[in-house]
């Protein structure tokens, strides 16, 4: 089989170029097309194997400026040559599932999300102005839905990115969770005490990292903010005697956090989030929103619970509902065993994944552990786990 791997553009090492990783693993032979590629911003594997790039690869800037060519995605996309593959695999967040390919070719869509830019999130991507940008982005959702048609089948990364691929697309998906590499991570001690909360990630509003440290505030619990972005100088004159805002760290340092905190705060509500599994493989519990992808990842129910779950309305996450959440964990601490988080962490690595993967494109019966969720009915009204 002649493979091909489409990604959106290649501009850093985050979540999704990590699960390219894991594909070009799986197909070693595999070339990476791409609608921009900066390289040296991306791993040695990946630089190795790109074969193609858009038209938009040779405009300035065009590695920084990626969000703003927009109206020019349907024709980057178009211009992308996949002829002669037997199998195309889109890693799509944008415009990677939207090219064309052979009539005779299976084009399988692993989806982080539908493109936010143009559906949910307009109006937090582009701020007042997007009421101007209606009419392109109406015309940017036609040609979404219908490049969607071209998709032989999605796979989606969580059961909330496949209730979304359902509800713009009409499509049924069948779900598996991201690889989470978690090896350069040791779990503590059972029995070990943590000293602090954690909030680890980028420090943007739609994250919600002011909500936690009011929350701390409001309890004086010790917290530990780790990450940068533009709301660092806020939330330092926000912190109060038992928040300590620390910055950007490496991942030996943030190992470290993982393993000495009481646990990881997640208030955003996620596509799916590496974080709070590589937070249970140090053997430490999360408290994340009961939406979004860590309703797939924490075990809030029960005898072997990994976390706590926030209660409240989807849209909009309140300092209350997470204090609330905090003092319930408080209250069963206790329950959250090192066995219990390692084991439900172990439960998105690197080779579930790949086993999982398998199931889905030889068609072969997911083992209990695989983590392969199918849909359920033609109309994809609930999934089943297998």
């Amino acid at each position: 089989m002649k493979v091909a791997l489409v990604h959106d553009w290649l501009t850093g090492m985050r979540g999704g170029e990590r699960c390219l990783e894991a594909f070009l693993r799986l197909y070693p032979d595999a070339d990476v097309h791409t609608l921009i590629h900066v390289p040296g911003k991306t791993s040695a594997l990946i630089d190795n194997r790109v074969r193609g790039t858009s038209w938009l690869n040779k405009l300035p800037a065009a590695g920084t400026l990626h969000r703003l060519f927009l109206p020019w995605y349907p024709s980057a996309a178009r211009s992308l040559s996949l002829s002669g593959y037997d199998l195309v695999i889109s890693l799509s967040h944008a415009a990677a599932k939207n090219v064309t390919v052979d009539r005779t070719a299976r084009h399988i869509c692993y989806c982080f999300t539908p493109m936010r830019y143009i559906w949910d999130q307009a109006e937090q991507y582009f701020g007042p102005a997007h009421r101007g940008l209606w009419p392109l982005i109406r015309s940017l959702r036609r040609w979404d839905i219908g490049g969607s048609a071209g998709v032989s089948e999605f796979v989606a990364i969580s059961r909330f990115i496949a209730a979304r691929i359902r509800c713009y697309y009409g499509r049924p998906s069948s779900v598996i969770y991201p690889p989470v590499d978690a090896s350069w991570i040791t779990p503590v001690k059972e029995g070990t005490r943590g000293e602090a909360f954690l909030y680890a990630g980028a420090l943007v509003p739609y994250k919600r990292p002011d909500v936690v440290v009011a929350a701390a505030n409001r309890l004086g619990l010790p917290l530990w903010v780790v990450g940068g972005g533009p709301m660092e100088r806020a939330l330092r004159a926000q912190a109060g005697p038992t928040v300590k805002v620390l910055g950007r760290c490496s991942d030996e340092e943030l190992a470290s956090y993982y393993r000495r905190c009481r646990a990881l705060i997640l208030p955003g509500v996620e596509d799916f989030g590496m974080m709070p599994v590589e937070c249970m493989a140090a053997g430490r519990p999360v408290i994340g929103r009961r939406f979004g992808g860590t309703a797939d990842t924490i075990v809030a129910d029960g005898p072997h619970p990994t976390g706590v779950l926030i209660r409240g309305s989807r849209h909009q996450l309140s300092v209350e509902d997470l204090t609330e959440a905090l003092e319930r964990f408080m209250h069963t601490e206790d329950l959250f065993s090192v066995d219990a988080c390692t084991e439900q962490a172990s439960r998105f690595s690197p080779s579930v994944f790949r086993d999982a993967w398998r199931t889905i494109v030889d068609g072969q019966e997911p083992c209990k552990e695989a983590g392969v969720y199918y849909p359920v009915g033609p109309d994809n009204n609930s999934i089943r786990g297998r």
